[in-house]
């Protein structure tokens, strides 16, 4: 990479935007840190296999949910999916805190 050590990086940066047609934030950034050698991690073929699919060992779900069938009004539900991604979890952390404050259930992580 020695190629690196004689790059103008306002020259790259300004040819690379001129292509792009707009200012790249982070772009000098970038390549002054490329220029320096610092280079994006490299990971083993050990690291890569030991990497598996879904949540790491040890995640913060320590318990396993359980499936339930429940009935709510209807705009209730429906305020609850407006919410967007993630309101089943809503509900349940609220149901937790509400028996937390209650003394039934200890509070959550």
């Amino acid at each position: 990479m020695k190629t690196l050590n004689k790059l103008d990086v306002n020259k790259v940066a300004a040819a690379v935007e001129a292509d792009a047609g707009r200012p790249l934030p982070g772009l000098r950034e970038s390549l002054a840190e490329a220029k320096a050698g610092k280079y994006a991690k490299v990971h083993t073929p050990e690291q890569i296999v030991a990497r598996r699919r879904g949540r790491p060992l040890g995640s913060r779900q320590a318990t396993r949910k359980e499936a339930v069938k429940i009935r709510l009004d209807a705009d209730v539900l429906a305020a609850l999916r407006a919410s967007g991604d993630g309101w089943q979890t809503r509900i349940n952390d609220t149901l937790r805190a509400s028996l937390a404050l209650s003394g039934k259930v200890s509070p959550g992580l």
